[in-house]
C-alpha cells in the first residue's frame, strides 16, 4: 500500500488532536489551611472570682466587641482544618512548546506547494514553538500573579485575625481576667 500526502496529513492531523490529552491540565493551589495562629484558641482566666454566668456573659460581649472593633467575625470565616501541601512553583515543562511545534507543522505541511512539504513542516513546526513559548511564558506570568493574590489575601486575613484576638484579649482583660 503507498501512502500518498493525505495519509500524512491525516496521521498528523490525528497526532496533534491527541496531543492535546497527552498533558494533564495544570492544577492551582489547594484550599487554603487556616494559620496555626487562627486555630490556637483563646483561655481566659478569672482573676476577681467572677462566677460562671458572668464569664460566659463577659466572653459574649467582649466577642461582640471585638467584632465590631476589628470588623472581623472568626465565627463567620470560612476554615480549612486539612493542612495541604505546599505546592512548588509551576515551572515550564514544555507541554505548550511541543503542542505548538507539532500543530505548526501540521498546519505548514497542509499550507505548503506540493513537494515541499518538508519544508513547509519545518517552517511550521519553528513558528509553531515560537508561539509555545508565548503560550508557556503567559502561563507562567498567570501563575505567578495568582499566586501573588493569594498569598496577599491570606496575609489580610491573618492580619484581621490577630486585630480581633487583640481587641477580644484588650476586653477581657478590662474586665478582669488573665488572657493564657
Amino acid at each position: 500500500m503507498k501512502y500518498t500526502r493525505l495519509h500524512l496529513l491525516a496521521f498528523l492531523a490525528v497526532t496533534t488532536l491527541l496531543a492535546g490529552c497527552m498533558f494533564p491540565p495544570r492544577e492551582g493551589r489547594p484550599p487554603r489551611a487556616a494559620a496555626a495562629s487562627e486555630l490556637v484558641p483563646m483561655y481566659f482566666y478569672p482573676e476577681r472570682g467572677q462566677q460562671s454566668a458572668q464569664q460566659d456573659r463577659d466572653r459574649y460581649e467582649c466577642y461582640r466587641w471585638a467584632v465590631g472593633q476589628s470588623g472581623f467575625d472568626p465565627g463567620m470565616a470560612p476554615v480549612n482544618l486539612s493542612p495541604a501541601a505546599p505546592q512548588p512553583p509551576v515551572g515550564p515543562d514544555g507541554a505548550e512548546i511541543a503542542s505548538g511545534a507539532l500543530a505548526g507543522a501540521v498546519i505548514g505541511t497542509v499550507a505548503s506547494p506540493p513537494h515541499h512539504f518538508r519544508e513547509g513542516a519545518v517552517i511550521g513546526a519553528i513558528f509553531g514553538a515560537a508561539l509555545g513559548v508565548i503560550a508557556q511564558e503567559s502561563r507562567a506570568q498567570a501563575d505567578a500573579a495568582r499566586r501573588q493574590q493569594d498569598d496577599a489575601a491570606q496575609q489580610a486575613a491573618s492580619a484581621k485575625m490577630d486585630d480581633f484576638r487583640r481587641a477580644m484579649g484588650a476586653c477581657m482583660a478590662g474586665r478582669g481576667y488573665r488572657v493564657g
